[in-house]
């Protein structure tokens, strides 16, 4: 498949994850409180989709594990917004399977070799794992924010997961910086930007 298409899928589903932060932060300042607008779930959502494919596209099971975790996640804030109801139960169906056909038809077809996860040659190792901390912060930030929301039964971004995002993107930015990734810079140092004045709203808030 050409390159180009494949990156443009990519790049797609980085400008959603910016547009849905965009949007979270104008309800935000709006209200003058943290809060988690149903249309940021709808376009992580979709994001997450194009991302899951960029991640199958590329043969990269780290991506599509990341998104698979998050991805439910979403889901369930949507429901705890009595928002997932609405859609019709054909649209549900398809979007609780599609992350498990598309891994399903992966393992079957065997295009992965894990192998290749962890063997990087033009990768040092320290670099690596920095890649991977970052990813996994950056998950953790959804798992604390489902727990929380589960717990007070309300969608809700907490003080946790802005925290938890400042840092992954900290740690994102020099990685990109090692990797001379531009296009990881860009949408970080944005994404740093918002995460910090949600953190001032809180705390102003609070």
């Amino acid at each position: 498949m050409n390159d180009y298409f494949i990156y443009s899928i990519g790049l797609t589903a980085q400008l959603l994850f910016s547009l849905r932060l965009l949007i979270q932060w104008l309800f935000s300042e709006k209200e003058n409180k943290i809060v988690a607008p149903t249309f940021f779930w709808i376009v992580s959502l979709i994001a997450s989709i194009l991302f899951f494919m960029y991640g199958y596209l590329r043969n990269d099971f780290a991506i599509m594990l990341g998104q698979f975790i998050t991805y439910y996640i979403y889901i369930r804030n949507l429901q705890l917004q009595n928002q997932w109801n609405r859609l019709q139960k054909e649209i549900q169906i398809v979007f609780i399977n599609f992350p498990l056909i598309v891994l399903l038809i992966t393992f079957l077809r065997g295009e992965f070799d894990f192998s290749q996860l962890f063997n990087q040659d033009f990768i040092p190792i320290w670099l690596l794992a920095l890649g991977i901390v970052s990813q996994l912060i950056f998950t953790l930030r959804f798992i604390f924010q489902w727990i929380i929301s589960e717990k007070n039964k309300l969608s809700q971004l907490p003080s946790t997961f802005w925290i938890l995002s400042t840092v992954g993107s900290v740690i994102i930015l020099i990685y990109s910086i090692f990797r001379k990734d531009p296009i990881l810079f860009i949408g970080h140092t944005f994404g740093i930007i918002i995460y910090c004045r949600n953190l001032m709203i809180l705390k102003k808030h609070n």
